[in-house]
């Protein structure tokens, strides 16, 4: 049995104990102590890490909770299970010094605290239940159950969170029975027989809980919820916390301030200058479209008119059909395959369109154009074996097809090598 040192003590940093066994697994160690300072991952938080002696600690696990599911509720460290330390070299068996990485666990200290604060306010507030709990790397989250949650909610469960955070109440450690916990007044109800560990926040929530906790709500420093989804029946919270909301609310003002710089405005005015710039960038798509609807079909005349006399006949057509080969300097793939549409429309022709900007290749026929060869009737085929040798990729339906070269200087190769297919056929 190993005897958690941060069952009652999350502050403690340093700490001697005894190695008890070191075994190899795999590219590192297995290292068991008789006593340890060392958080194990469980119940939502990650684990610690460290060092023990010279030899880093890189993860720290629970044996019993290895082959099971975590849970928050554990047992007083009289009855604790072995905690397994994972480590990047050997340790010998007998005495040796463990450190933690201060920076990481009161980080998860503080987001741990925070949500039991944040989950008290929902209850109080409410009357929504935690479900479960998840400390991520840069948010953390809470998963709720509730019929609806709304902007409000989250306004008055954060505002009563930091409240409390404020009033710098002190976070108590306690043990006892289900029984025992259940008549002080907890939360949450549990399941589990023997001595639970338990968190007392003073005069607000009383929730067993095995993770590492601050001993005052002031050293949470601020709670932000920044993320509000479903997730089936239940509603995921995300928040931050402590150094983490510093960090949180100096990179939103940083983006807001950016933001402001560019538009040429005040920061209070960004959300109206936005939704000003985003109207107006609608109506300019919107007119912009429609001038390329109206360029496409000139141009698709254009194309159509030069090539009446000079394009090459489709061998085996039952109706004189064109295949009309063309190379553009800068035309985008959307629209390559918008002309393209606009000149198959017209019956018997089909558009071998390409652009030396990115490489873009676009083949289309007209509807029902049957010249007799299985490549002419699937433009995918036909823009497949185009581009084959030109290293290019693409595909598409029997009328339509798009693809690329990554050479733009041979798409009118590829072109050529399309209109040598279809006239072979």
């Amino acid at each position: 049995m190993t005897e958690r040192l941060y069952y009652r003590d999350s502050f403690q940093r340093e700490f001697e104990a005894s190695v008890v066994s070191c075994e190899r697994d795999g590219d590192r160690w297995k290292v068991v102590l008789d006593r340890t300072a060392f958080y194990p991952t469980s119940g939502g938080q990650p684990h610690d890490i460290g060092a023990l002696g010279e030899v880093e600690v890189v993860e720290v696990l629970d044996a019993e909770r290895e082959a099971a599911p975590a849970s928050t509720v554990v047992r007083d460290s009289d009855a604790a299970h072995e905690v397994v330390h994972y480590t990047s070299a050997a340790l010998p068996v007998g005495p040796v010094q463990g450190k933690i990485d201060w920076k990481r666990r009161i980080d998860h200290m503080q987001q741990h605290t925070a949500q039991h604060l944040l989950s008290a306010a929902f209850v109080e507030l409410f009357g929504f239940q935690t479900k479960s709990f998840h400390l991520g790397t840069l948010t953390s989250t809470i998963d709720l159950e509730a019929p609806a949650i709304l902007p409000r909610h989250l306004e008055e469960a954060e505002r009563r969170t930091n409240e409390i955070i404020c009033e710098d109440r002190e976070v108590v450690v306690r043990f006892g029975t289900a029984q025992e916990l259940a008549e002080a007044g907890i939360r949450k109800k549990v399941e589990r027989e023997g001595v639970l560990r338990a968190i007392d926040i003073e005069g607000f929530d009383r929730q067993p809980c095995g993770g590492t906790h601050l001993a005052r709500t002031g050293q949470a420093g601020l709670l932000l919820t920044r993320k509000l989804e479903r997730r089936g029946d239940l509603w995921r919270i995300e928040y931050v916390a402590g150094y983490r909301a510093l960090a949180a609310a100096r990179s939103d003002f940083a983006a807001l301030t950016q933001t402001a710089a560019v538009m040429s405005c005040a920061l209070p005015d960004v959300p109206a200058g936005v939704a000003k710039w985003s109207e107006e960038r609608r109506a300019q798509h919107t007119a912009a479209k429609r001038m390329e609807e109206r360029l496409a079909r000139h141009e698709a005349r254009e194309l159509l008119a030069q090539n009446a006399a000079t394009s090459p006949g489709i061998s085996g057509s039952p109706e004189p059909a064109r295949a009309i080969g063309a190379t553009l300097e800068d035309a985008s793939a959307a629209y390559l395959g918008l002309l393209a549409a606009k000149m198959v429309a017209e019956a018997n022709v089909i558009a071998l369109l390409a652009s030396r900007a990115g490489g873009h290749v676009a083949f289309a026929c007209a509807k029902g154009l049957d010249a007799g060869g299985g490549a002419v009737r699937d433009m995918g085929r036909l823009l497949r074996e185009a581009v084959k040798d030109f290293g290019g990729k693409g595909g598409g339906s029997k009328d339509f097809a798009q693809g690329s070269v990554p050479n733009p200087g041979e798409v009118t190769s590829v072109i050529q090598r399309a209109q040598d297919l279809l006239s072979s056929k």
